[in-house]
């Protein structure tokens, strides 16, 4: 037998395909209407899909139309299944793969950012290195009173997890965190030229 070959239950071998999983930003422009956003949910859970982040919001008012940013993950199989049926719900206009039309047009990843409010309890040093490291990461103060802060901070997915967990040591005690929202580099829109 073959080193790239295992059993597989069958009377034939298949050679062992590596099941690399990767993680996707999908772009799902739907009607702005009661029960969508819980339809495209409802796929996800109903086939055991996870969903890793999500944002929706009304884009286009006028056409009535919502964006769904979903950031999931598995197989490149999995993945073409979750696109293929996303695309199959009616109020569904279109489905983006952002990661693959960002490599399409040659750059790595599609521009993500996402927003976070984090309140801080601190006194003495650490409310003053609180402001310092803030500041380094541009976030803003929102709102303070004399034993607490909630900053503002807005970036990268890896720049927000950063400023959480050095905040967490200096006494956060709250995180609200809004999803990852993204789009790609180039003059084209989502619906194409």
């Amino acid at each position: 037998m073959n080193a790239q070959q295992k059993p597989t239950g069958s009377a034939y071998f298949l050679s062992n395909v590596e099941r690399e999983t990767v993680s996707r930003t999908l772009s799902v422009v739907v009607d702005n209407e009661p029960g969508v956003l819980a339809r495209v949910i409802g796929l996800f859970s109903g086939r055991g899909y996870n969903i890793e982040s999500l944002t929706v919001s009304e884009t286009q008012n006028e056409r009535h139309l919502s964006r769904i940013t979903i950031v999931t993950s598995g197989t490149a199989n999995v993945l073409e299944q979750i696109k293929t049926q996303l695309e199959r719900i009616v109020p569904v206009h279109r489905v983006v793969d952002l990661d693959q039309k960002a490599k399409e047009l040659g750059y790595e990843k599609p521009i993500e950012r996402e927003l976070a409010l984090v309140k801080v309890k601190g006194e003495g040093n650490d409310r003053m290195e609180a402001l310092r490291i803030a500041d380094a990461f541009k976030a803003e103060v929102v709102d303070a009173n004399r034993d607490h802060f909630i900053f503002e901070v807005t970036g990268r997915v890896s720049k927000v997890d950063q400023f959480i967990d050095i905040m967490r040591s200096l006494g956060a005690i709250e995180i609200c965190r809004t999803g990852i929202t993204a789009m790609n580099r180039g003059s084209d829109g989502i619906w194409g030229k």
